[in-house]
């Protein structure tokens, strides 16, 4: 996807290596796979906007507490791209890349907004290496990319990248790009009020219920991934769309739940099958606005 000609945005920051999060290390091996089958061998709600791929067998999707967090965080302040510490934000070419997405999404979403007679409120985007911190608590490689609502932050170690390509076969800069513009569609859900409307339905909720309405968050995320596509449609280039299709096929429930060697459960999907994540993409791709992701009909 071409986006040389986009710079950064200012909503931007780098934590640097080990931003206090604990246990450091790299995403991956054997702590990678623990984070990522605590919620099936658990059975706990999913975290809002947690994508987890387990490593080696692909980081799975993360229950956290992020779920109880409330919604309505504080909008974040004017920031700088230089990091709290002596790390620069969008210093390596994978950086730069999730900077330029996060910031075509960020003037895409502000348009949408601007044509529905509404203002966006900006989220931020948070480097870090190895653990860091976040408004929802400790951030750590194994975690995979979040979103974070009490701080509005989109919270990214972008080696993350790279086990997608070797671990899951989804590599590519577009893989790339869906992930951070789902997690952006996570922001949409909370600045709309949407999460905040689920947490209270999951609060009375089964746990079979609580998830099937996750599930339906996830979706709603891919989804908006594929509107921002949409609208950038002259960007797009050959492979581009294979390249997404091949990210969310990797990280359907079911088909993580095989690679870990469990029979997949329908009622413990928490982000939806493989084929339903690549409809969802596909409907916003096709669609290009946001009202054809409503998949809360009759239920918010």
């Amino acid at each position: 996807m071409r986006l040389d000609d986009i710079d950064p945005s200012g909503n931007i920051n780098d934590q640097g290596a080990g931003g206090g999060g604990f246990g450091g290390g790299g995403g991956g091996g054997m702590l990678g796979l623990l984070f990522g089958l605590l919620p099936m061998l658990l059975g706990r709600k999913m975290g809002c906007g947690t994508l987890l791929i387990i490593a080696v067998v692909g980081y799975f999707v993360m229950s956290s507490g992020m779920l109880n967090l409330g919604g309505s965080g504080v909008a974040p302040g004017p920031s700088t791209q230089q990091g709290t510490g002596s790390a620069q934000a969008c210093d390596t070419e994978s950086e730069l890349y999730a900077c330029r997405v996060f910031t075509s999404a960020e003037q895409t979403w502000t348009q949408i907004f601007r044509e529905a007679g509404s203002q966006y409120q900006p989220a931020r985007l948070e480097f870090y290496q190895g653990g860091g911190q976040s408004g929802c608590g400790a951030a750590q490689s194994a975690m995979g990319p979040f979103y974070c609502p009490s701080d509005r932050g989109i919270y990214l170690d972008t080696s993350f990248f790279g086990q997608m390509e070797q671990q899951m076969g989804a590599g590519g800069d577009f893989a790339y790009a869906y992930v951070v513009a789902h997690e952006m569609g996570h922001h949409i859900q909370n600045i709309t009020g949407v999460a905040d409307n689920v947490r209270r339905l999951q609060s009375r909720a089964s746990q079979a219920e609580g998830n099937q309405l996750q599930v339906r968050m996830e979706l709603q995320a891919d989804c908006y991934a594929g509107v921002w596509a949409a609208r950038n449609r002259e960007r797009i280039e050959p492979g581009d769309i294979e390249e997404g299709m091949r990210a969310a096929n990797a990280i359907g429930d079911d088909t993580l739940m095989r690679q870990a060697g469990r029979t997949p459960v329908e009622s413990m999907f928490t982000h939806g099958t493989s084929e339903q994540r690549m409809a969802a993409l596909q409907r916003g791709l096709q669609a290009g606005t946001p009202q054809r992701c409503n998949f809360f009909e009759g239920i918010l």
